[in-house]
């Protein structure tokens, strides 16, 4: 889900934990600067933001419990343990802002006999999930998403015997794939190439995903410490914030090498903005790249498809899945032989019709 900030004075911090911390700059003293507890998407954010631009914390007043047993109940309560889980490092902290989102819209939907569905009581049947589902339906995947979420919220319900069922399992899922990124060609390449030469800010951002296949939420904090010499090789290793993906350590190749060492401008991360920060999120690069891809003149192009079209390049080169896997960050084999399954068919083909062509006819 996109979110726009425009908000003077708010600066986003992102902690190595991955954390996203908040806070204000004091209007007409910028030197003060006042943290707050939650971000743009959450209710309250416009009273603390205000509150603290004019130098005050903002207290909230104790909101009125909702009614037991409803879906704003039901929906408090589970956000709240997702909360607890992020406190622990146990849980993302973007799911829970995700999820934020998604139920209190899903709360506040008004259905069409203009019921609030946040009054409702939780033990709503199947077919209530189906109609605020179809409700969506101008935006498939944010359906999909509301009923990812809900299912979630049900079955910490169901742990702690507030209800013995799911009423939003089996809903079908109303987006359909179109597989997903489109994987970079040889020509995407070369136009970006020529557009942004090295030594700019987009060069080392394509010869980072190149170099590395990383996820762009990594890209975004990825930087020298994470640069370690082993055995006389200077290696990358981190591990990526996704959850359940295996720690990674490749080499440092001579191309990225020399595109993080020709920026003039050096930061925490190797990727910075104009104004020589980090990027504060992953949707912020995202909106930059496609900035870089329209001046190059590629559409529908995305860091992800270059790193669909790296394991490809991988698969063609002859590597294993568990060779992809290492780079890949994958931890499940049957996700990397959706890349080697195919070049594995051409490369049999290819020798079943070399010993075709050997036979004396």
């Amino acid at each position: 889900m996109k979110m726009k900030v425009n908000f003077p004075g708010l600066l986003i911090e992102r902690h190595r934990s991955g954390v996203i911390r908040y806070r204000v700059r004091v209007e007409g003293n910028k030197a003060k600067r006042i943290s707050i507890p939650v971000g743009p998407d959450h209710p309250d954010f416009g009273s603390y933001y205000w509150s603290a631009r004019g130098g005050e914390k903002w207290q909230p007043t104790e909101k009125p419990q909702p009614v037991r047993r409803s879906l704003d109940w039901l929906s408090r309560g589970y956000l709240e343990h997702l909360e607890r889980l992020v406190t622990a490092d146990l849980a993302s902290p973007i799911t829970l802002r995700q999820r934020r989102s998604i139920l209190t819209r899903m709360c506040a939907h008004v259905d069409e006999e203009n019921g609030r569905y946040g009054e409702c009581d939780m033990d709503a049947p199947t077919s209530a999930w189906v109609r605020i589902r179809d409700a969506w339906a101008a935006t498939p995947a944010e359906a999909d998403n509301l009923m990812k979420a809900v299912r979630a919220m049900y079955t910490w319900a169901m742990e702690r015997q507030e209800i013995d069922h799911n009423p939003a399992a089996g809903i079908s899922k109303l987006h359909r794939s179109r597989g997903g990124a489109i994987p970079w060609t040889a020509s995407d390449l070369k136009k970006f190439r020529e557009a942004h030469p090295k030594g700019t800010m987009a060069h080392l951002w394509l010869t980072i995903h190149m170099f590395t296949a990383c996820r762009i939420g990594d890209a975004i904090w990825l930087g020298r410490e994470n640069e370690v010499v082993r055995d006389g090789i200077t290696r990358l290793e981190w591990q990526p914030r996704k959850k359940g993906s295996a720690p990674v350590s490749i080499p440092l190749l001579p191309p990225l090498l020399a595109a993080t060492r020709a920026m003039q401008v050096q930061g925490r991360s190797y990727l910075l903005t104009d104004h020589g920060k980090p990027f504060a999120s992953a949707e912020s690069l995202r909106n930059r790249v496609r900035k870089w891809c329209t001046t190059a003149g590629i559409e529908d192009r995305s860091s992800h498809g270059i790193r669909k079209a790296v394991a490809e390049l991988l698969a063609e080169a002859g590597c294993t899945q568990h060779q992809i896997m290492a780079i890949m960050a994958h931890t499940q084999a049957q996700t990397s032989e959706i890349y080697t399954k195919g070049a594995q068919r051409r490369i049999l083909s290819d020798d079943a019709m070399r010993a075709l062509s050997a036979l004396d006819w």
